[in-house]
């Protein structure tokens, strides 16, 4: 794997997408169904493509936003569905074209206040919350975001109430709904205009950021972390957590500094990746040149992918730390002090993940669970509790 001359190094400026042209392309291009990949088509995570490739248009979303109404209805559920945007310049347009096909379906559909960007966990936090203690009436999600990929990308993921990525048997029934739709030009596709779906009674706000900063400290010690008085750095990379990070450094009392608030949907404040494109990365060195380079001014920094469910950490002595090595970390240390958890809970890791993993599990006496790519593998474990700790390489 040979890289870019240009890894590493600011973006050219003519490496920069033309947003004006890639919007443009969302709403004029007609994806054909005979086509293997401008078919809909969910991934490890979610369906993902450009619109300049007919892999992400309008077409695809309006389908793939009638589909999840017609699982919804066929599941009964009928709670609100939460929706988040990140910071890709396809996200607002296809947030737009979703909200109109779930208004005209009657689905109670929670934006976010002031039209905030809404980071993955934020997204997932407010569907637990909704849910907890309920057996009816339950709530699901939708984020538009194609994670890390590069600009020119969008994204649409789907979260079922669990609260996690939706499993293989879900997107397979969404995937498929949707793709008969886009070989029938849409029919059976409902749809009111953008701004009557705006105005309607089933379309709310819902302050993510304020549920999710608030309830951290149910989750983390922030005492701890602000009695240790160590500096943090963070760089959200232009993602949907950029505005978060002030908020809870200043809830919480943390030594903390956003060294980046920049959103830009070209992300030309990137550094090019291994093969020459922009690709917002945290796990990337070359990506993450720019955090490398302020190592020295903190004690621990990190940075998040453009969903911000993917990180990153850099500290003064090793730069930036493989993920593989402090996912190893994480589990040795938290399954020797975690008492309260199962005794035969497993340890989840994906087939690419390193086999330290596999020596670490060995050592603490736990049994290993290997699965394909895709946190979504990890979901029903999590729930259940047969799995204590899920992790891939890509963090």
């Amino acid at each position: 794997m040979n890289a870019s001359p240009f890894a590493g190094k600011p973006a050219d400026p003519a490496m920069l997408v033309n947003v004006p042209r890639l919007v443009t392309a969302y709403y004029t291009e007609t994806p054909d169904a005979s086509v293997p990949e401008q078919r809909v088509a969910f991934g490890t995570s979610g369906h993902r493509g450009s619109s300049f490739n007919k892999a992400f248009n309008e077409w695809h979303i309006l389908a793939i936003s009638q589909a999840i109404c017609l699982y919804r209805a066929q599941q009964k559920i009928d709670g609100p569905l939460f929706l988040g945007i990140d910071t890709h310049a396809l996200s607002v347009p296809a947030s737009a074209g979703a909200l109109e096909v779930l208004a005209a379906n009657g689905v109670e559909v929670m934006l976010a206040k002031g039209d905030e960007y809404t980071p993955t966990p934020a997204v997932s936090h407010a569907i637990l919350t909704y849910n907890r203690g309920r057996k009816t009436g339950l709530a699901d999600g939708i984020v538009i975001t194609p994670s890390h990929n590069p600009p020119h990308d969008g994204g649409f993921k789907y979260n079922p109430p669990h609260g996690g990525p939706a499993e293989p048997a879900v997107t397979g029934w969404i995937e498929a709904r949707a793709n008969e739709f886009l070989e029938s030009g849409l029919r059976g596709v409902n749809r009111v205009p953008y701004e009557k779906a705006r105005r309607a009674s089933t379309t709310h706000r819902h302050d993510y950021l304020e549920a999710y900063t608030a309830d951290l400290a149910n989750m983390i010690d922030m005492d701890v972390i602000r009695g240790a008085k160590i500096g943090l750095g963070v760089d959200p990379l232009g993602g949907a957590g950029v505005h978060y990070w002030g908020p809870i450094a200043e809830r919480y009392g943390l030594d903390l500094k956003v060294v980046n608030e920049a959103v830009d949907p070209t992300f030309r404040f990137m550094t090019v990746d291994w093969d020459g494109q922009i690709r917002m990365d945290p796990s990337s060195p070359y990506a993450m040149q720019r955090l490398i380079g302020l190592k020295g001014q903190f004690d621990v920094a990190f940075a998040c992918d453009t969903d911000h469910d993917r990180h990153g950490i850099v500290t003064k002595s090793a730069g930036l730390l493989p993920p593989n090595h402090y996912l190893s970390v994480a589990i040795f240390y938290l399954f020797q002090h975690r008492p309260k958890w199962r005794k035969e809970a497993a340890i989840g890791k994906t087939v690419v993940s390193t086999q330290m993993i596999d020596r670490v599990a060995a050592k603490l006496g736990r049994k290993l669970c290997e699965v394909p790519v895709g946190f979504k593998w990890f979901v029903a474990g999590l729930l259940d509790g047969s799995l204590g700790f899920g992790g891939e390489e890509s963090a």
